[in-house]
This record gives C-alpha cells, sequence and structure tokens, in this order.
C-alpha cells in the first residue's frame, strides 16, 4: 500500500544540517588529497596566466566564504526606509565612478 502523503517511515530520521557518511568521507578525502599535494598546487597556481589564476581562486572561495542567500538580503531591504535606500544607492553610484 505505501504511506499516506506527508507520513514517513522514520519519523526522527536523519537530523536536520547532518552531513551523511558518504558526503563527509568524500570531504576528508579531498581535504587528504589537498595536503598531500599543496606544493603542487601552489606551483601550479604560480604558473597560471593571472585570468585563470583570478578564475581557480574564485571557484575555490565558494568553499571557504558562506554564500548569501537572496532571500535573507531581499527581507533586509525590505526593512529599510527610502531615505536609507536611497543614500545606499547614492554611495554605489560614488563607488562605481
Amino acid at each position: 500500500m505505501g504511506l499516506k502523503k506527508g507520513m514517513i517511515n522514520n519519523p526522527k530520521g536523519r537530523p536536520k544540517g547532518s552531513v551523511n557518511k558518504v558526503t563527509a568521507d568524500l570531504r576528508n578525502r579531498i581535504s587528504d588529497f589537498l595536503d598531500e599535494n599543496w606544493e603542487q598546487l601552489q606551483n601550479d597556481f604560480d604558473n597560471l596566466d593571472p585570468k585563470d589564476r583570478l578564475l581557480f581562486y574564485e571557484r575555490l572561495l565558494q568553499y571557504g566564504l558562506p554564500k548569501l542567500q537572496s532571500t535573507e538580503l531581499i527581507s533586509t531591504i525590505d526593512q529599510l526606509s527610502d531615505q536609507q535606500l536611497d543614500y545606499i544607492i547614492n554611495e554605489l553610484k560614488n563607488t562605481i565612478k
């Protein structure tokens, strides 16, 4: 028969936000690989063209910096007054010049 909509076999299940074993193992293997080959990676990085070096660095940043979620930004913007928004827009315009 199957379960009714919204029903699950294991109500406790894995805690929200916990990492499964495969993901944890893969992260450990990648970390070990990077540790063991750090000097070679650094040499390869140093030998890249500036454009490729920047792309490489940018891609690595996504693993070191948390990503800003658009929902957080939108809710923050909604809380600002018109005067505050105008100030931010003017500051952005001035920094772009």
